[in-house]
């Protein structure tokens, strides 16, 4: 198998616990090799040696710059604020590039960094793996099944009960619960109104609660548009009882669920009692007031898939289809039209609670 060639710029949370974590295994090994590390920090540095014995580590990405013969593919995993400038510049010097989340800071980024990946004819990726997470695919899977109906509203909820301190919640890192967390789930709603060529419309209020730095951990994001479903998408950390990631309205049925385990219902409508419209009172047989009933015979169904393994098979699903696009040219389903309007929605948020985030000084 041809493997692709790989460095990894960052040695935290991200370029070791989940792209390193997976270019460790024996899977990621038949298809790709780690052939440099890059962190600014020494100890970082010190631990990847151990972890990568034989692989050089380096302190800067400007070290891989030279190295064009030894390396294809870059994983860049620095600060959110530090994405696009490197990506950029990765791209003019040849490399394919996978960026982690958030993209950029806003569309004018992201429009450059397509464009120089164009200009190079080289891969550029953004890491939305979640789009492939085990839990989505079976929302997917019902959706598209139509045994729901016409889709009203999809409600989903990324929350839980946090304090934080580090540096994502920096607005001048472009961190934030929208930027940090909300690139999985609103990814996926995004991916469930299927129109990346139209900008829905957007309410957001976004909120400082448990955060001690001064960019959101409250985020509250209605996305509609013309026939499409209301999202409705929750990103909380004053959330003391999550419950559901997904709660589905529809015409025929519901869903509800998390990433373990999930639950739908619906009718056929072709089974249904047949019912019309009364202008007047309803009765039942003796006469008294009646409220409408019927007894609709409910089909049920339900999933149960590993929560805790949710990103790992995600993670490896993006590695496979983006091994394919740059060695095979089969296109991904993660496009970068489908990313610029995911940057676009974080845009007009922001620009939303403008008056409510106000930088520390």
């Amino acid at each position: 198998m041809d493997r692709l060639r790989i460095a990894i710029i960052g040695q935290g949370r991200s370029g070791r616990d989940i792209h390193g974590a997976y270019l460790h295994t024996d899977e990621a090994k038949k298809l790709f090799e780690v052939a440099a590390i890059v962190d600014e920090i020494e100890e970082r540095r010190e631990r990847a040696r151990k972890e990568w014995p034989g692989i050089p580590v380096f302190s800067s990405y400007q070290a891989l710059l030279d190295r064009k013969d030894q390396i294809d593919l870059v994983v860049n995993s620095t600060y959110s604020y530090q994405h696009a400038a490197i990506t950029i510049d990765l791209l003019r010097h040849g490399f394919h590039v996978l960026t982690e989340k958030p993209a950029c800071r806003n569309v004018k980024e992201f429009d450059e960094m397509v464009s120089e990946a164009e200009k190079a004819e080289r891969f550029l990726g953004i890491f939305q793996q979640s789009r492939y997470a085990p839990y989505y695919r079976q929302v997917k899977k019902v959706l598209q099944s139509g045994v729901l109906g016409r889709i009203i509203d999809v409600d989903i909820r990324f929350n839980s009960f946090a304090r934080r301190w580090d540096w994502q919640t920096l607005l001048s890192f472009n961190g934030g619960s929208l930027r940090n967390t909300g690139p999985h789930p609103l990814d996926q709603a995004l991916d469930i109104l299927d129109a990346p060529d139209q900008m829905p419309q957007i309410f957001c209020r976004m909120d400082r609660v448990n955060t001690f730095g001064d960019a959101e951990d409250y985020v509250k994001l209605i996305l509609t548009m013309p026939d499409k479903p209301l999202i409705d998408l929750t990103i909380s950390c004053c959330d003391a009882y999550p419950v559901y990631t997904y709660k589905i309205h529809g015409s025929n049925g519901g869903l509800k669920g998390t990433m373990s385990h999930i639950d739908w219902k619906y009718f056929d409508p072709q089974s249904a009692p047949v019912q019309s419209l009364r202008r007047g009172a309803i009765c039942e047989p003796d006469g008294t007031p009646a409220y409408c009933h019927e007894k609709l015979e409910w089909i049920e169904d339900s999933w149960d898939g590993d929560g805790n393994g949710a990103f790992d098979a995600a993670v490896q699903t993006y590695y496979e289809q983006m091994w394919r696009q740059i060695k095979e040219g089969v296109p991904m389903e993660v496009t970068l039209p489908q990313v610029r309007q995911q940057v676009a929605v974080y845009e007009e948020a922001h620009r939303q609670n403008q008056d409510r985030l106000t930088p520390l000084a």
